[in-house]
């Protein structure tokens, strides 16, 4: 499974320098966090005590624009509704229009920005949502 989440990935991304490897989705697995995949999509989340953090979302190229990540989205917040959560964050990169018109339509607004966080230097938005 992580090696195939692993192609996915750098489908997803092509654009990053560093790409998670199958290790790195077995670490975050072991971690406690949380996998959905399919073929052509993957979502990352983790839950800690009442809040619901999504690591990464990714849908292969072939596949945007169909209503997958919103259909992931929403099996996300189904899944941590049913344990508890009051509310799920995320960061985006602030140049991701696609992916952040994806998160306002899913209900989530933007809640602050990390300077500088990705690795090409460009601002995280941080957005939340109440469940």
């Amino acid at each position: 499974m992580y090696s195939e989440l692993e192609k996915l990935y750098a489908e997803c991304f092509p654009e990053k320098t560093h790409k998670w490897d199958a290790n790195d989705f077995a670490d975050l697995k072991k971690s406690g966090c949380d996998i959905i995949a399919s073929q052509n999509s993957f979502v990352v989340w983790r839950t800690i005590a009442d809040e619901a953090e999504i690591i990464s979302i990714g849908v292969s190229p072939i596949a945007r624009r169909t209503g997958t990540a919103s259909a992931l989205m929403q099996l996300v917040e189904h899944d941590v509704k049913q344990n508890g959560v009051k509310s799920i964050f995320l960061e985006v990169d602030e140049l991701n229009i696609p992916a952040i018109e994806l998160y306002h339509k899913c209900g989530f607004d933007k809640a602050g920005v990390r300077p500088h966080y990705y690795e090409n230097g460009h601002n995280a938005i941080i957005m939340k949502k109440d469940v």
